[in-house]
């Protein structure tokens, strides 16, 4: 641990906390290197929970807790780490802060914990949290570790809400649980393929397609 505090020393003395670089942590995964647009990574609860902005909302800050300080943890402790078992000790790590926050939305908020079901567990083998631990929290330092989480997090949620936004709107006629139409005296009845997997996978299909396009990505 020693090592690992000496080195986060080292590195506020070399950069400012926020330089450029480690802006580029935070916002390149918001759009450029966004993690489900670009990386297609976290498909599955994209599709799963954007039904309702309220979980899809939770879900996301869920994710970007677990992915930030699952980074930090790991990049404080990966030079004692062994490579053969590094995968166990990460998904030790990921566990426990997915446990913590499982019980925190099981204490304040039930229902949305329930609607939830086990897709907050399953942030253990998400693809975000394990794939930032591999390919940035082994090889990088703490601070910039633990901003690459929450640039990641906040990527991933950026287009949960996007799907939820779209998909509560137009086919429950809600947002947030409030009836929009209903509210401004609107016939609606709503779309129900939008409440399907398959309307989802088709708006995540049409997002991804917009965002490539607007910033010119082609596949290596």
């Amino acid at each position: 641990m020693s090592t690992a505090v000496a080195e986060v020393v080292v590195e506020k003395k070399s950069e400012p906390l926020f330089s450029k670089k480690n802006k580029k942590l935070l916002t390149n995964p918001l759009d450029i290197d966004n993690p489900v647009t670009v990386q297609v990574l976290g498909i599955c609860s994209s599709l799963a929970i954007t039904t309702q902005m309220k979980p899809a909302l939770i879900m996301s800050f869920g994710l970007a807790v677990v992915t930030a300080f699952s980074n930090l943890i790991i990049s404080m402790m990966r030079n004692t780490i062994p490579s053969r078992i590094r995968i166990i000790v990460q998904l030790a790590i990921v566990s426990v802060w997915v446990i913590m926050v499982d019980q925190l939305l099981k204490a304040y908020v039930y229902d949305v914990s329930k609607f939830m079901s086990v897709y907050v567990g399953l942030i253990i083998t998400n693809c975000i949290v394990m794939g930032r631990l591999e390919a940035y929290a082994m090889g990088n330092p703490p601070w910039a570790s633990f901003l690459d989480g929450w640039g990641n997090g906040f990527g991933y949620g950026i287009i949960l809400m996007i799907l939820a936004f779209v998909r509560e709107l137009f086919g429950s006629g809600s947002l947030f649980g409030f009836k929009v139409f209903s509210s401004l005296g609107i016939p609606f009845t709503g779309n129900g393929l939008l409440l399907l997997p398959a309307g989802a996978c088709i708006l995540l299909g049409l997002i991804i397609w917009v965002q490539r396009s607007l910033n010119g990505y082609r596949e290596a």
